[in-house]
């Protein structure tokens, strides 16, 4: 089925705030609507919503005429709702949907016998739309024309390419620390959160077998192993967000007082008061993002920042021993041969640019795009184009000559 997203705009008959607009799903093939709103013209909103409008019965006296009916969706097709306002003068129709909004389709035949719009639009919007407005309204549908490039890849492009240069810098960092403080290794009661892991082939191979498994398994058991993976999520990005959080809360001066001695798991170790609240204001954020993640307004700014805290978090402390990965190794490349960072910066300009490359391909397109399938050729060309200038590409790759090269320098 056919169907496109559109705008309905709302101004009050009797005055009052400015209009707004409300996004509207609708079908092309019953009816086309104006990109310009300028050309749509305002009609007044019949609340008819206690009606569900699938017979004549439900009808009002004096029909629809120059008017647009609002009614609940249910209990008949789209086409029967649609046929019977049109038939009583409708000029449009749209219909209330509790649930999700769905494309209003019908067959072939019945598209001819329509020449009024049909749209869907959500039930929080009709209650927006009356409590802002009031009962008398005049509402115009149109469809604006999308643009081929829009505000919101900006930041999609600054989070993905902040991402990736935060943690690949924050994972280098790290090899500088230790190198400089390795007398303080095993010291203290929280050494083991610092500790870094290796990733062996074994390791690969497990992680893409599971991850195999797990598509698999959702494929046919969505409905139950939906809520696995969100709890999954809700686990990691909690984790996460301690991880990211954790260097800011140890250099507050207050709240370093141990808990007292016990037998608890984890607790025996007597973790800092300051270290313990964070752990339970990460599992809080991540609890409500949980409860809260169908909120159409704020849960999706919520999910991006876990998301971004969770990634930020494997590329601290997954490392990558040769070039088989690649931002986070370029900079623990460059401390190793104290190179100025040339490979880390270099890499994360390809980055940027092979995400640069994506976004044209898909207003190009007008379709979803692999972004690996740029992103790869961009970091790889470029890290070994560098190696190859500094001559240094067999050491990059295999990452054989980072002890060699430690005790040279």
């Amino acid at each position: 089925v056919a169907c496109e997203y559109g705008m309905v705009h709302v101004v009050s008959e009797a005055g009052g705030p400015r209009g707004k607009d409300y996004c509207i799903l609708y079908n092309p093939q019953w009816a086309h609507l104006p990109h310009d709103l300028s050309k749509a013209s305002f009609l007044q909103l019949r609340n008819w919503t206690a009606s569900l409008l699938c017979s004549a019965a439900d009808l009002p006296a004096h029909g629809f005429g120059n008017q647009i009916p609002l009614v609940a969706r249910g209990n008949c097709t789209f086409y029967e709702k649609v046929r019977l306002a049109q038939g009583s003068g409708a000029r449009g129709l749209l219909i209330v949907s509790r649930e999700r909004l769905v494309p209003p389709g019908g067959n072939k035949t019945q598209y001819d016998e329509i020449g009024i719009p049909v749209a869907l639009l959500s039930y929080k919007d009709t209650l927006d739309i009356f409590r802002r407005f009031g009962r008398m309204v005049r509402v115009a549908l149109y469809a604006p024309h999308e643009p081929v490039l829009d505000y919101n890849m900006v930041i999609i492009f600054i989070m993905a390419v902040g991402t990736v240069a935060i943690g690949g810098y924050w994972a280098g960092s790290r090899d500088v620390k230790k190198r400089y403080m390795k007398h303080k290794r095993d010291d203290g009661p929280e050494k083991q959160e610092d500790e870094a892991v290796d990733v062996t082939p074994v390791m690969t191979c497990v992680f893409v077998v599971m991850c195999c498994s797990m598509l698999v398994l959702l494929y046919y058991f969505y409905d139950l192993l939906v809520y696995v993976v969100i709890g999954i999520f809700c686990l990691a990005s909690a984790t996460g967000l301690y991880s990211c959080l954790a260097p800011c809360v140890r250099r507050l001066p207050f709240g370093k007082c141990r808990i007292p001695n016990n037998s608890l798991p984890y607790f025996h170790k007597r973790p800092q008061a300051r270290m313990l609240l964070l752990a339970l204001f990460c599992v809080a954020v991540s609890v409500v993002w949980g409860v809260f993640r169908n909120e159409d307004q704020w849960a999706w700014v919520l999910q991006d920042a876990l998301g971004i805290a969770f990634c930020l978090y494997m590329l601290k402390t997954i490392r990558l021993p040769t070039f088989k990965l690649l931002v986070a190794y370029c900079h623990r490349f460059d401390i190793q041969v104290q190179s100025s960072r040339v490979y880390f910066v270099a890499c994360t300009i390809a980055y940027g640019v092979g995400l640069l490359v994506t976004f044209v391909a898909l207003a190009l397109m007008q379709r979803g795009q692999p972004a690996l399938l740029y992103l790869v050729p961009c970091t790889l060309v470029t890290s070994c184009a560098v190696a190859l200038w500094r001559r240094e590409l067999g050491v990059f790759w295999t990452g054989s000559g980072f002890a060699v090269n430690t005790r040279l320098l």
